[in-house]
């Protein structure tokens, strides 16, 4: 388990969204800095929380971030895009877009930030993923958070000997800006980022952070039928 109290937190995505409310939960836990990073780092109005440039499909980026929060000990890797509906409808390059930020992104994020962890006394690694990940809905998104909850799983293993946990976070539909424009029912992000935190400070390894994901993942063990009714 990894408290917050104390800690000094990375977030990536860290403008607005799950993001700014994983910066603002982890202060109300207790966590002494938050490095709340970007693209483009937007001001904050708290000296607790210091804005840091970093883009995750840069390797440049990521590595200067991590000579610079050298006193890192809990990383959330959050930053995404959305992407393609469609495989076969779309340019591959697109859906090589939606991997770089949202596969290769974390798992640079991952190797660079994992010796600062490990020198800290290992801390924590949490990884958004998605209902989606189980789900092929989303086309080049579906496959990059699949792809995504795979690499976490190995990084679990690997990251393991150093005593860092690495944390899978699951959910479905939040009342984000990446998902303004669909009309469904969403969830509170404070109520995911809420869950998500308990998890790590529980010390779980994954979390299902809402009914969607519990729903999914039980679905699972069924035939493929049960997920995808249009092949029955």
């Amino acid at each position: 388990m990894t408290s917050i109290q104390g800690a000094t937190v990375l977030v990536t995505g860290a403008n607005g969204g799950l993001g700014a409310e994983f910066v603002h939960q982890a202060l109300v836990r207790g966590a002494a800095k938050v490095y709340a990073t970007a693209r483009s780092p937007r001001t904050w109005d708290d000296p607790r929380i210091v804005p840091l440039a970093l883009d995750v499909t840069d390797p440049a980026s990521v590595a200067a971030a991590a000579e610079a929060a050298g006193d890192v000990s809990v990383v959330v890797n959050n930053a995404g895009v959305s992407g393609t509906n469609q495989l076969l409808e779309s340019d591959v390059a697109d859906v090589e877009r939606v991997f770089a930020t949202n596969v290769f992104g974390p798992l640079r994020v991952a190797k660079a930030f994992a010796p600062v962890l490990a020198r800290n006394g290992g801390g924590a690694l949490v990884d958004v993923h998605s209902a989606l990940s189980w789900l092929a809905l989303a086309g080049g998104y579906s496959a990059s958070k699949a792809a995504f909850w795979s690499i976490t799983n190995s990084l679990r293993v690997e990251l393991a000997p150093q005593g860092t946990q690495v944390v899978g976070a699951h959910l479905g539909y939040t009342d984000t800006p990446m998902i303004a424009e669909l009309d469904v029912e969403k969830s509170d992000p404070a109520d995911i980022v809420g869950l998500i935190w308990d998890a790590v400070e529980a010390g779980h390894h994954e979390v299902l952070a809402d009914q969607v994901s519990r729903d999914v993942r039980a679905a699972l063990s069924s035939p493929v039928e049960a997920l995808y009714p249009s092949l029955a």
